[in-house]
């Protein structure tokens, strides 16, 4: 088992529109691909981090079930329309995967 962690980083002001933005996207897109709102814990920075930190962590099996999600996600429509949605709500090139074990 792995925890998949999404992390962006929202314009100042505009955490919660990222953060609303993500929910949705998981009700209506990431559902599609097996994310739904069930199997997403999604965080803010507090402590020790970031304000503007948003993450979306999954549990998966194995990369290959992440790899899998992320080519079905390449072919869905809504995806590469609320990209283009949430684009002035983050920081540009802040978005990044991170994997780690459960143990």
């Amino acid at each position: 088992m792995m925890v998949a962690r999404w992390q962006l980083e929202a314009r100042f002001g505009h955490k919660q529109n990222v953060i609303d933005s993500l929910k949705k996207w998981f009700e209506e897109i990431g559902s599609e691909v097996g994310w739904t709102l069930e199997k997403v814990r999604i965080t803010t920075g507090s402590v020790g981090a970031l304000e503007s930190t948003v993450v979306a962590e999954l549990i998966i099996e194995n990369l290959t079930e992440l790899d899998d999600s992320w080519t079905k996600l390449g072919s869905i429509d809504g995806h590469k329309a609320w990209s283009v949605e949430i684009e002035p709500y983050i920081v540009s090139g802040t978005a990044k995967w991170e994997i780690f074990r459960i143990v």
